[in-house]
């Protein structure tokens, strides 16, 4: 018989694979028992109960030292599954104010590792948050009718004023998300969701402590393990002072009342945000307490979006306030000079483009161009300049070069202002436009970028550091919230210098445009006596009614404040920008307004502006006609370009 060499082999082969798995569950085992903590914490939980102790988290403060935001004692229900027995349900939902419906819905989630990977019956687990101190006092006479049940001192965020929302932010608690971020968290705590909570969580937050318990067999607590030798005392979070003035910021909120729009104020020395407004806004006490996911839902879905922060997620035409840059661009470039004069016939005209302009003198030299916000004047400088095919060789080097001017002084990128959200604006650049004209374009096609309009858009921040940029003649830091946090340094990038591509003395030229529009052109009612303002409105074309914006900085020669006004929809830039622009300066400048101030406040709080469909949604092509004044060709090219990006 012939021996079969295929199945003698075969018992290597069974061999090999027995030693294989072997090896693959002493791996296992080695791996479970001394590599992984999950039997040992298990078995720990058996012994002792880890009880976390909860920091008190920082508190804010005005630049003025008002106290904005601090704790309040809140409570907590946490539960020990394994502890849990007998349990009277109808009498716990009857004390807790909740329904039968909703204690079972909690504890399914409780129990459920995938939306609550910690999950351990030996350990705490938070059933219940935010409890006041009349609920928990209710609770705790009846504790002892419900085994595993605890109670769990925290605290909750308390707001001395009912502004600011957008600014300071809120804590919510933590999503499952968060958890897997940073296992700091578990399931429970509570963390900033917005605004400077969420930009300084870390040093908020501070950091959690821990009583270790020790128990019996039978599940018991028997006191403190080695008499707290190896408790963690919590460490308190860091208290913050803001760069902002609450009374500023009220005030602004108070004339933006019943408009949309936004107000940005900062300290050009110091690049400190001294108030930012968004409207419509909410009141942030609104976000504390069980109540705060019914409340947030409502303020979601309020057509007029008050959740939107605009001074950072807006992004809007610039309109006027930007031919400042221009200015500084062509000067710098030797485009013009401060001699240069320009005609305008009631705007820009060539080869059958005409954008229009308002009635003032002609020609006009750069100052007088700044001061009345002369169109044709900057619209002839970007053509100039495009066009310099000598200078720059291409219209695509040209354009490249203008787009860096413009990031320099701050545009086209987030600032990097510590909170969240921001957003860039847009600052097109020559591949932007090879690929929309298929190469085919000239200065004349984007005409509209030099004065604030086109495809150049903007948040209220980064006009707002334009006007410090210009108030400190070439440079600004970048603008912050956070003025100070308690025992540690700012960060280096709210303490340092940036300076422009553009000469100080280039920037001189512009401010004396700037105070010029105050004596005797466009911003003639930003005048301050006794106070020298420097200002430039801006009228920015839109789908509906123009937006009426405002940007300036006072003193000129020593400046204190620059701010921004932007008004959707409110018209010309001198109806809302300069009054309340004026208005704001006063205020911080002087501490208080005037009577007459304080009138003009109150009437321009009680202003309503009608936001309906057509203003929101459509363009007002009679607007559009007014305002650009076109050959037949031109015109249509023009409306159709609009219509389009509708």
């Amino acid at each position: 018989m012939e021996r079969d060499y295929n199945l003698e082999k075969r018992k290597y082969v069974i061999g090999a694979s027995v030693i294989v798995i072997v090896l693959i569950y002493l791996i296992r085992l080695f791996t479970l028992q001394i590599m992984s903590e999950d039997y040992k914490k298990n078995a720990d939980s058996n012994a002792f109960q880890n009880k976390t102790q909860y920091p008190s988290r920082g508190v804010m403060y005005d630049r003025n030292g008002n106290l904005l935001v601090y704790n309040q004692p809140a409570y907590d229900v946490t539960m020990v599954m394994k502890e849990v027995h007998n349990l009277d349900t109808l009498d716990l939902c009857k004390t807790l104010n909740i329904t039968p419906d909703y204690l079972k819905k909690r504890i399914r989630e409780i129990k459920d590792r995938r939306s609550n990977p910690g999950y351990s019956p030996y350990t705490h687990q938070v059933f219940m948050t935010q409890l006041s101190a009349e609920e928990c006092g209710v609770f705790q006479e009846k504790l002892f009718k419900f085994p595993g049940f605890y109670i769990q001192r925290r605290t909750i965020r308390q707001y001395t004023y009912n502004s600011a929302g957008h600014l300071l932010g809120d804590i919510g608690e933590v999503s499952k998300k968060d958890i897997e971020a940073d296992d700091y968290y578990v399931r429970g705590d509570f963390i900033g969701k917005q605004g400077v909570e969420r930009s300084y969580e870390k040093q908020l937050r501070g950091e959690k402590g821990v009583e270790i318990l020790l128990r019996d067999a039978r599940g018991r607590i028997q006191g403190r393990y080695m008499d707290g030798k190896y408790d963690k005392t919590p460490v308190p979070g860091k208290n913050l002072k803001l760069g902002i003035d609450i009374e500023l910021q009220m005030l602004g909120e108070r004339l933006l009342e019943g408009k949309i729009g936004s107000i940005v104020a900062i300290e050009p020395s110091t690049g400190e945000i001294l108030c930012m407004v968004s409207a419509p806004t909410f009141d942030p006490r609104l976000m504390v307490g069980r109540q705060r996911g019914k409340n947030h839902l409502e303020l979601a879905r309020d057509s007029w979006k008050p959740l939107l922060n605009r001074s950072i997620m807006g992004q809007f035409p610039p309109g006027s306030t930007f031919k400042t840059t221009q200015a500084l661009t062509f000067l710098q470039e030797g485009i013009i000079t401060p001699q240069t004069a320009y005609s305008c016939y009631h705007g820009f005209v060539y080869a059958g483009l005409r954008v229009g302009c308002h009635s003032h003198g002609s020609p006009l030299p750069l100052v007088p161009a700044i001061a009345t916000s002369c169109n044709g004047y900057f619209c002839w400088g970007l053509f100039h300049m495009i066009g310099a095919k000598k200078k720059y060789g291409s219209v695509q080097t040209a354009m490249n070069t203008w787009r860096d001017y413009m990031v320099s002084m701050g545009f086209g990128y987030p600032l990097g202002v510590d909170l969240p959200g921001e957003k860039r604006g847009m600052i097109p650049n020559a591949a932007y436009y090879d690929k929309n004209y298929r190469g085919s374009w000239n200065g004349l096609t984007i005409i509209s970028i030099s004065i604030g309009q086109g495809e150049v858009t903007a948040t209220p921040l980064q006009i707002a550091n334009l006007g410090a940029t210009i108030a400190n003649r070439g440079y600004y830091i970048t603008p912050h919230v956070v003025k100070e946090v308690e025992d540690e340094p700012l960060d280096t990038l709210y303490t340092t210098k940036r300076y422009t591509k553009v000469s100080r003395e280039h920037y001189q030229t512009v401010v004396e445009g700037m105070r010029s529009a105050v004596l005797g052109g466009t911003c003639r009612n930003a005048n301050i006596p006794g106070i020298e303002v420097c200002g430039k409105t801006g009228t920015a074309q839109n789908r509906g009614k123009d937006h009426s914006a405002f940007m300036g900085f006072a003193p000129m020669n020593d400046p204190k404040i620059a701010v921004v006004v932007y008004v959707e929809n409110g018209g010309w830039g001198a109806t809302y920008g300069v009054p309340i622009g004026a208005l704001m300066m006063e205020k911080y400048l002087k501490g208080e307004l005037s009577p007459e101030s304080e009138a003009k406040a109150a009437e321009i709080q009680n202003r309503r502006i009608d936001y309906g469909i057509h203003e929101r949604q459509y363009m007002e092509i009679s607007g559009l006609d007014d305002y650009l004044h076109l050959s037949d060709a031109g015109y249509l090219w023009m409306v159709q370009r609009m219509w389009s990006q509708l």
